[in-house]
């Protein structure tokens, strides 16, 4: 009760109508006299994960220019930017910055036309910011020029994070294990962002529970005995055996997991074989496996071991043949809230952007974030939330059987970016401000 009441004498302090709205006004007045430009340049420049170069180098010099310490290069083009104001929490802003390799089609007066060779294929690309990340580092250069603009509102140390290669989810431990709270210390309180599409602009949506999923790659290799396509009976068919596989895997989620835990295995790829008589002697499914919670995750990567193993005992392979499953390292577990800062924080957003504005929309994806990497290990108190992106005149054409709303990593991908830009940035310094004001 006690920490109740002083919250609410924090949001009387800070964020009347009358600040409320000075704060809504600074913002949009930056937007309109130079973010709306630097969020065109980012747009029009976006950078593979782990050659954003060009990008980390822009951002260090926005954020220096604020008065923000910079370090560049932490796991990579990271940055770390620290504004110290006398004692307080620590509390760490993070925003990622890589594009996709995806030819831009969305029609946009400021649409990307840029290339780059892929790390992974060695391939020049296309490139495109087609999941928003171009909001995520324009609004935290907002950001940090609020804050910087009023720190005589706040005490405490702020640390922003612009963060490489979240698409391959690698990013955030990279830089966690370039010693990065070591080096900077271990924030108090960590907060994350997302643009959506799916949601209608200026709307910030926020849950108590998991707003993103954990992800698994798993490999399962399947050993068989290679044999003519005439005479099966003198081998041992490991496609036969992998579309056992794939079948009994269903069951997982059907049966396995609780009704009311949301879970995905999924087979994307199923490698076997090289000729249409020829029985091969090995077949290899790739698969990605969700989850919202470790329990969860446990039982779907025990489940898949269980079957794959039993299934080739079933066969009468020898237990020196059985099939391999292997998780990949890049596996990153769900994100999830902490339900006490969801309900600070959406109590500030409340007060000082209005009840309307703050929503709590289930998700219906099971995506995946890495920003768990920041949190999990020690654990901190975070809240990651979704500002909508989409004006809601092109819901209305959607929902009347006109062209549908693009999703992220498409190639006809858009973003309302006013709306978007000055949302994160008033979301942001509020939640800010409640953590860290006097």
């Amino acid at each position: 009760m006690f920490r109740f009441a002083v919250t609410i004498s924090l949001l009387s302090l800070f964020f009347t109508a009358g600040e409320a709205n000075e704060l809504k006004a600074a913002i949009k007045s930056d937007y309109d006299a130079y973010l709306a430009q630097l969020f065109d340049y980012f747009h029009q420049n976006p950078e593979l994960s782990l050659l954003e170069i060009e990008t980390a180098a822009r951002m260090a010099t926005e954020l220096r220019a604020t008065g923000f310490d910079v370090a560049e290069n932490i796991g990579g083009t990271g940055l770390v930017a620290i504004l110290k104001n006398g004692d307080g929490p620590l509390v760490m802003m993070r925003a990622d910055m890589d594009g996709l390799p995806i030819e831009e089609k969305s029609g946009l007066s400021n649409a990307s036309t840029k290339q780059q060779k892929s790390p992974i294929t060695g391939n020049t690309v296309f490139v495109m910011h087609a999941c928003g990340h171009d909001v995520h580092i324009t609004s935290l250069v907002g950001t940090a020029r609020q804050m910087a603009a009023r720190k005589d509102q706040w005490r405490g140390t702020l640390m922003l994070l612009v963060q490489p290669a979240e698409e391959r989810l690698i990013g955030a431990k990279a830089m966690k294990a370039d010693k990065l709270w070591d080096r900077f210390g271990t924030p108090d309180y960590a907060l994350a962002l997302h643009v959506s599409s799916s949601h209608v602009a200026g709307v910030i949506n926020v849950t108590e529970g998991s707003p993103y999923a954990g992800a698994d790659t798993v490999d399962i290799i399947i050993h068989g005995v290679g044999a003519h396509g005439a005479s099966p009976h003198r081998g041992k068919d490991p496609i036969v055996l992998g579309a056992q596989i794939v079948m009994a895997l269903q069951t997982l989620v059907a049966r396995e997991l609780s009704p009311r835990d949301p879970g995905v295995v999924t087979v994307g790829s199923f490698h076997a074989g090289s000729k249409h008589n020829i029985i091969s002697d090995s077949a290899v499914l790739q698969l990605t496996v969700r989850n919202t919670n470790p329990d969860a995750r446990e039982l779907l990567l025990n489940g898949i071991k269980r079957i794959a193993k039993n299934m080739g005992r079933a066969a009468g392979l020898p237990e020196g043949k059985l099939p391999e499953v292997i998780v990949s390292d890049e596996s990153v577990p769900p994100t999830v809230n902490d339900p006490a800062l969801v309900k600070r924080l959406k109590q500030a957003w409340t007060s000082a952007m209005g009840a309307a504005t703050v929503v709590d929309i289930p998700t219906k994806s099971m995506g995946a974030e890495d920003f768990p990497f920041f949190t999990n290990d020690p654990e901190i108190s975070s809240v990651y939330w979704t500002i909508g992106g989409t004006p809601a005149a092109d819901f209305e054409r959607e929902d009347s059987g006109g062209a549908p709303v693009p999703s992220h990593h498409s190639p006809l991908f858009k973003i309302a970016a006013e709306p978007s830009v000055r949302t994160s940035i008033q979301s942001t310094v509020v939640a800010l401000m409640e953590l860290l004001g006097r």
